[in-house]
Order: C-alpha cells, then sequence, then structure tokens
C-alpha cells in the first residue's frame, strides 16, 4: 500500500502551540467530568484515586514522549504498535485512539451546550452543540497555523479563568466540608471513580498526532509534553480541593457545570462574578473541543494514509494543508453520538479507548527497545524500564475495572473492536505491508517549512 509523496503537511509548530494544544486538549477535564468522581468515591476517595491516577499520566507521558520523538507520525500510538507488533496490533491502537478521541469530542460538546443552558435556560443543549460541532470542522479546516494560533489564545484565557476560580472560591474553603460525607473511604468506589480521574487528564498524549506538523520534533515535542503535565496536575489538584470545600459536594457531583454552580455558591446565582465566569468558562471547552477535533482528523488521515480506513479520508486540500475529509468525517461520528449517548456514558467510552492505547503504547515502547535498539531516541524515558512498567500497570488496572464496572459500554467496545478485527482480515488488509516512510524506516522529519 504505497502512498503518494505528495500527502504532505505543514511543520510549523513550536513548543508554546504544543503546550498550548496539549492543555487545550484536557483542560476541558478541570471544567466538567471529573466531578461524576465524588459520587462514586467521595472527596477523599476521589482524591487518593487522582493521585494514582497522576501518576499513571507521569510516567507515561515521560514514556510516550521517547516514542513520539522517535517517530513523529501523525498516527501516533497505531503508527508505533505497527511499527513494533505489526498490522493487528497498529489496528488495534487505531481503533482505542479513535475511540478515545471521536467521543470525547462530543463529550465536550454536551458540556459547552450545558453551560450556555446555564446562562440562557432557552437555549436547546443538543442544538448549541451541534453549532459547535459545525464551527470547529470548519475552523480546522481552515489551517494548522491558524489553528494552532487560536490554540494559544484560548488555552490562555482558559488558564487563566481557572487561576481567577481558585482565587475567587480559595476564602470559602472549608477543610470540613471537603472532609464530609466522604467516610469510610471504599476501593470499591474509588475503582469505579476511575474514569473520571482519568478524565483529568484525557487527551494530553493528542500531542503525538500533530508531530508531522512540529518544527524540531526532536526537542520541541518534549518541551510541549512535560510543560503541559505540569500545568494540568497543579490545575486538577487546585481546582477538586478547592471546589469541594465550599459547600456540601454532593450538590456539585451529577452536574455538567460544577464550576459556575461553584462560583453562584459562593457569590449568590445573581453576582455578575457568576455570569461572567460561566461566560469565560466556555473557552476551556472550546479549547479542548477545538483540539480533540484537530487530533482525531490526523489520527483519521494517518490510519486513511496506510490503508486502514478509506483513501479519501488521506486527501489534503490543496489550499489549507489540511485533511479535510478526515476533519468532516470525526465531525460526524460527533454529531451521531450527541444524538444517542448521555455525557458520562461517552466520557466513559472515551476513557476505555485511551487506556488502552496506553497500555498498547507502553507494550510497544518495550519491543522496540529490544527490537530496534539502534533506532534513534531524541528523548529517552526516564527510569526505564520503572516508569513504563508503572504506567502499564496501572492502565492495565484502570482498563479491567472500568469493564467491570461498566458492563453494557464494554460490550459496545469490544463489539466495535472485534467488528474491526474481522473486516481487517477479510479484506486481507493483514497481509499487507504499509510502506510509509515514518513506520518501516527511522524517521526524523526534516525541519524544511512548506
Amino acid at each position: 500500500m504505497e502512498q503518494s509523496g505528495s500527502v504532505q503537511l505543514k511543520k510549523v509548530l513550536k513548543p508554546l502551540q504544543l503546550w498550548a494544544i496539549a492543555v487545550g486538549l484536557v483542560i476541558s477535564g478541570e471544567y466538567f467530568g471529573w466531578n461524576y468522581g465524588w459520587h462514586e468515591a467521595g472527596t477523599v476517595g476521589f482524591l487518593i484515586t487522582t493521585a494514582v491516577v497522576t501518576l499513571m499520566y507521569v510516567t507515561f507521558i515521560f514514556s510516550y514522549t521517547e516514542l513520539t520523538t522517535a517517530i513523529p507520525h501523525a498516527g501516533g500510538a497505531f503508527a508505533y504498535a505497527y511499527r513494533a507488533t505489526g498490522p493487528i496490533g497498529g489496528l488495534i491502537a487505531g481503533y482505542a485512539t479513535l475511540v478515545e478521541f471521536l467521543f470525547a469530542t462530543p463529550g465536550i460538546a454536551f458540556a459547552l451546550g450545558s453551560y450556555l443552558h446555564f446562562l440562557y435556560p432557552d437555549i436547546s443543549i443538543l442544538v448549541s452543540a451541534l453549532f459547535f460541532n459545525v464551527v470547529f470542522i470548519l475552523l480546522n479546516i481552515s489551517g494548522i497555523k491558524e489553528s494552532a494560533a487560536f490554540s494559544v489564545f484560548i488555552t490562555l484565557l482558559a488558564v487563566a479563568e481557572l487561576l481567577l476560580f481558585m482565587g475567587i472560591v480559595a476564602p470559602s474553603f472549608k477543610m470540613e466540608n471537603y472532609l464530609a460525607n466522604s467516610t469510610p473511604v471504599k476501593m470499591s468506589g474509588m475503582l469505579a471513580a476511575l474514569p473520571f480521574a482519568v478524565w483529568f487528564y484525557l487527551a494530553i498524549e493528542g500531542v503525538a498526532q500533530v508531530a508531522e506538523e512540529v518544527d524540531n520534533p526532536k526537542s520541541n515535542i518534549p518541551k510541549g509534553y512535560i510543560s503541559a503535565m505540569l500545568t494540568l496536575v497543579l490545575l486538577a489538584i487546585g481546582v477538586m480541593v478547592l471546589t469541594g470545600g465550599i459547600t456540601d459536594w454532593r450538590k456539585l457531583s451529577h452536574l455538567d457545570y460544577p464550576l459556575p454552580e461553584a462560583i453562584a455558591i459562593v457569590l449568590g446565582r445573581s453576582s455578575g462574578w457568576t455570569k461572567i465566569f460561566a461566560s469565560i468558562g466556555l473557552f476551556g471547552l472550546i479549547a479542548s473541543f477545538h483540539g480533540t477535533i484537530l487530533a482525531s482528523s490526523r489520527q483519521v488521515f494517518a490510519m486513511s494514509r496506510s490503508g486502514y480506513l478509506p483513501h479519501k479520508l488521506s486527501k489534503v486540500n490543496t489550499r489549507f494543508k489540511t485533511p479535510h475529509w478526515a476533519i468532516v468525517a470525526g465531525g460526524v461520528v460527533s454529531a451521531v453520538a450527541l444524538f444517542t449517548g448521555t455525557t458520562s456514558q461517552i466520557i466513559i467510552m472515551s476513557v476505555m479507548g485511551a487506556v488502552l492505547m496506553y497500555i498498547i503504547s507502553m507494550v510497544s515502547l518495550f519491543i522496540l527497545r529490544k527490537k530496534e535498539p539502534h533506532l534513534e531516541r531524541p528523548f529517552k524515558s526516564p527510569v526505564y524500564p520503572i516508569f513504563p512498567a508503572i504506567a502499564l500497570t496501572i492502565a492495565s488496572v484502570c482498563l479491567l475495572t472500568i469493564m467491570y464496572f461498566n458492563l453494557g459500554i464494554s460490550l459496545i467496545f469490544i463489539t466495535g473492536l472485534l467488528t474491526s478485527l474481522v473486516l481487517f482480515i477479510i479484506m486481507g488488509k493483514h497481509k499487507l505491508k504499509v510502506t510509509h516512510d515514518d513506520l518501516l524506516q527511522s524517521p526524523m522529519i526534516s525541519n524544511t517549512k512548506d
């Protein structure tokens, strides 16, 4: 399945833009979704769960960066798994990554609709979610440099708002509120809360999907990843702890807009700050929404280019140099999901895809260390093999636990994977070789700008 050399993406992204894309992909996790974990584990139990998941992500990102810099391919985990294990492993990794990003997008869209509904009750959640879907498809088609510039702007606003939120609610924090109704801490509750702790950081690895568009990936990718991870850890802990101590946290454990509601409790619903915060809160959701569309489209593009999806999806727009059909395809999947699921269900589906991808990526790292010891690795995982082993172990426990507590969604997830595998084998694609240089050789993309 030799691909045309004309399929090229612009290489223009710098460390600040990578930081913005990485933080932007994830930052909506601080705005909503994580609070469902309180319902399962209470504040203290969920704090412990989040600490374990944070350890998984820190060790994972340091390990994943080795793969991203050694094989800067738009397919991310799909490319690493293909190179390490072959076509079947590539398919499984590609499927997991697609599920993660394609379902994260409608989950965030639901939250966008909910924030608008909080401000203007007459606006339908579903209608506004579909509206954002269309607008950001068009923005992503317009060009990677334009999209990245937007990411920097919107992410800086989102981070500033979270810092403002913490400053406003901190004086009202009471430890007795945070600890109330949260004992005894039970293992079953902490395990059930795992997907909502993962949601805090889910999609940070999406930077790998724009690796082919990075200027000087050897140095810029590690800078973008590590700075983003540090930013997100500080924001996640600050938002979660402070929010849990301002009132009876159970009032916030079922909402898609916990932060505006928290501000309303502190300042009053009629306060101008409450309305302003809810309005600005859209920035964080928009940053992640934009980022997940960007990442999912590059995954579709890469798998199409390698023959795993219809070839038309790898077409690059001659004017904007973006994979326009891949972007549209992701938007269609997002729209369908909006009509068929709820926020919590979509989050769980997305998280399942993510943790399966983490598992495959760490396995690929171990295999490639032995299979290709001379592969150029501009960044090596520190404390190898301990870091990737920690990430692999925690991710495996997460996947098994999430499947146990969500059997219905797990059945849908597994059915989709098995169906993809059967069709892949029936079509004989498992016997074909992908000849794209980034998969079979030791690629380091040049820094020449188009």
